[in-house]
């Protein structure tokens, strides 16, 4: 027992250069101010795609809709600040909390059946959620979306300014703490338990581990911290759209963890970096022909091996 609890101990001890490299995420927005407005979506995303590889990559589920979370997220948090209090970290609470009931009941008919199933199952419910704010235009503002959404200060002294930095680094912050929580679970015997049922459902359920109850415990969680990422974003922007729920934004995420590697957390981070990075900087080049480029990009990705194309990004060991 000693030897197991030593191997989850060292586990989840941080690195050197994880330090190093959190330092110079926080110093961004002082370093590179004009770009603070990107930084803070990248961060955002981050987050977002992190959620999705607590489901997808240390429990395999699959998933094509997962941004239905990251959208009510997004609604809660406008909806919170606009009608009832402009606190920005009340109302990422609520839209947190908001988005884990709805995971909660939206996992006893995800987590049934086989993949197809469930990629249709989390598609469906993305489209659902897309079709009622729609609909419900008196509220959401339908096409044109929820606007007007104005933030009170971040800890009552931190203003939403027009560069962005506050929110840069009050995205760094939330996603800084949000990191270092899942690195202590998947370090956890809760973590490992999701990677046997993720190697083999049969086996782990054979052994004792609760497979049903884990994976709504996993799901949830990972909704709560896409209702959070889409919280954020709302409130970084002042505005909250249709395409929060969008498929491309589903898509995209899962394009993130396929550049930076799932069952790791910092495979969404990266992911998210090389991404939005290429996508501002191709898309600023060839505004008509970006997309064949990212494609290219991840065309080589998978010939050559994300090892070989990304190796300075993977010298540490995976947490």
């Amino acid at each position: 027992m000693s030897s197991v609890a030593h191997s989850l101990r060292s586990g989840a001890r941080a690195r050197w250069w994880e330090f190093a490299i959190w330092l110079l995420l926080l110093a961004l927005p002082l370093l590179l101010p004009q770009h603070s407005l990107l930084i803070s979506e990248i961060t955002i995303i981050a987050m977002f795609a992190m959620s999705l590889d607590l489901v997808l990559g240390y429990s395999g589920i699959v998933s094509l809709g997962h941004a239905a979370f990251f959208g009510a997220g997004a609604y809660a948090a406008a909806l919170f600040a606009k009608h009832i209090n402009p606190d920005p970290l009340l109302g990422l609470a609520v839209a947190t909390a908001l988005t884990a009931v709805l995971g909660l009941l939206c996992s006893p008919g995800i987590l049934r059946g086989s993949d197809l199933t469930r990629l249709m199952v989390t598609l469906g419910i993305a489209l659902i959620l897309q079709e009622l704010a729609n609909k419900m235009d008196h509220i959401t503002g339908g096409a044109d979306g929820l606007q007007g959404v104005i933030m009170g200060p971040v800890l009552g002294r931190f203003e939403f300014d027009l560069m962005g930095q506050t929110a840069a680094w009050y995205a760094l912050a939330i996603t800084l703490f949000v990191f270092l929580l899942l690195r202590r679970l998947v370090h956890s015997p809760f973590g490992f338990s999701l990677k046997a049922i993720r190697d083999n459902r049969l086996r782990a359920q054979a052994i004792g581990i609760p497979v049903h109850a884990r994976l709504v415990a996993v799901y949830t969680l990972a909704a709560a911290i896409a209702g959070l990422a889409g919280g954020m974003q709302a409130q970084t922007t002042g505005f909250a759209s249709l395409d929060v729920f969008g498929f491309d934004r589903s898509a995209d995420v899962l394009l993130m963890l396929v550049i930076g590697g799932t069952g790791w957390l910092w495979g969404g981070l990266i992911g998210a970096v090389v991404f939005k990075t290429l996508h501002s900087l191709v898309s600023a080049l060839t505004p008509q022909y970006w997309t064949f480029w990212i494609g290219l990009f991840l065309v080589l990705l998978m010939l050559v091996g994300r090892e070989k194309l990304l190796r300075p990004w993977t010298w540490g060991q995976r947490s």
